[in-house]
Parts: C-alpha cells; structure tokens; sequence
C-alpha cells in the first residue's frame, strides 16, 4: 500500500492483485480518498506496472508527484513440517515476504518525499516459535534484517524504516484461520497476555503511528504489536 500525504489527510494509494477496490470503497465511505491499482509484489514486471499507475494516480487526482508514506503489508505463509516443505514453498514465501518489500522499495525510491516513512510488516513468529513455521518465521526475521539495513542507507535522506510484527490477527491470512475458526481464536487468545487475537484496526493504528510526527525519532526498529502473545 502506497499513501501520498496531503495536508489535512492522508489520501490512500491501495494496491493488490485483485485491484483492491473494495477497500477504496471503504476509504471514500469514510470521507477519504483514495485510488486503487493492481499489484502482485512476487512479479517484477507487475511492480514496475504498479509504479506508474501509482504516479499517474497520485499526479491526476491530487497534483502529487512524491510519495510520504510506503507500507509493504503483502504476505504469504505456506505452513509444513520440515519433510513436506518444498522448494516452491521456499521460494514463493521468500518472493512475497522478501523479495518483493525490497524490489516495491527499490522501484518507489526515487519517488519518495524527504523525510518519507516505510514501514515494513513482519510476524510475532520472528521472535517465538511454532511448528511447521520455520520458512515463514525466517522470511520475517530477513525482512526485519532488511530494514534495519535500510534505515542505515537510507537515513542521510530522512527516511524512516521501521517494521512492525503483528501477532494472532483476524484478517484472512492463512484463509482467515485466526478470524473465521472459533477453537482458533480461542487457542490463540490463551496465548495473549490481554486474552484475544488482534484486529485489523490495531494493527492499522499501530502503523498510522508509527510513520506519524510521534515517531520521527524512530528508525530500524521492530515494534511488535500482538497484545503480549507467548511473553
């Protein structure tokens, strides 16, 4: 998701590979704005797409031409034991997870604004372990690697690069497990130290925060929000 800031408001690229044109709905029927475009961040060629409907969005409807705010939140988590992982399982997690947060980064560079926030979402699962998780957790730990080395480059240019690691959460990840399955919900609470899985709206709060005048002080670092889960 690309944002362009103006000066009351935040006004919204939103990208995906189905367009994401559902949640421009939501956006203007909330009073904002909002532009969707289509991107699958594992597809170099998409990402380059993706780029220019991005700038053409942002220059037609608000007269911008730099961007204030990049949020690389596409995932994917293919979760097997050791014996059944495969070597597409490997690749595809690590295409999404890393590969493509670096190349978005890459390709929006030059468009990004002084002083522009990244943040980058990663996983409680980099700090504890689970089963059958292992190629996840490790594409969420490179990612946090990544941006920290990316706060160091990009730092002379005022950019920020922070990742944030949520924990149990009620999206449709993993085909919505954590917000469509009862016993799920309820085996993960336990594991909260404030006895639940998180919502959408911490998570987005947590990260509208965080690339907020709040957190100007705050480069290269890893901000879990996922309500104390296995402490």
């Amino acid at each position: 998701m690309v944002a362009a800031a103006s000066i009351r408001s935040v006004n919204v690229i939103a990208a995906s590979r189905g367009g994401a044109g559902d949640v421009v709905d939501e956006i203007v029927e909330l009073g904002g704005e909002a532009v969707a475009v289509r991107l699958d961040v594992a597809n170099l060629p998409s990402i380059e797409a993706a780029r220019v409907a991005a700038l053409t969005g942002i220059r037609e409807k608000w007269n911008a031409t730099t961007i204030d705010v990049l949020v690389n939140n596409a995932g994917v988590g293919l979760f097997a034991p050791l014996g059944a992982m495969t070597a597409e399982d490997f690749d595809t997690t690590f295409a999404v997870n890393v590969r493509g947060p670096l190349f978005l980064t890459q390709a929006f560079l030059p468009h990004l604004a002084k002083g522009a926030a990244i943040v980058n979402v990663s996983s409680s699962l980099s700090r504890h372990v689970s089963p059958a998780t292992s190629v996840y957790a490790a594409s969420k730990k490179a990612l946090e690697a990544l941006t920290r080395s990316l706060a160091a480059e990009l730092g002379p240019r005022g950019i920020r690069v922070n990742s944030i690691a949520p924990g149990p959460t009620a999206t449709d990840f993993n085909g919505g497990a954590m917000r469509d399955s009862d016993a799920t919900r309820e085996t993960l609470s336990a594991q909260t130290a404030l006895g639940r899985v998180g919502e959408p709206d911490d998570i987005a709060d947590a990260i509208a925060a965080l690339v907020s005048g709040d957190f100007r002080w705050a480069t290269g670092e890893r901000i879990e929000v996922s309500g104390g889960v296995l402490l």
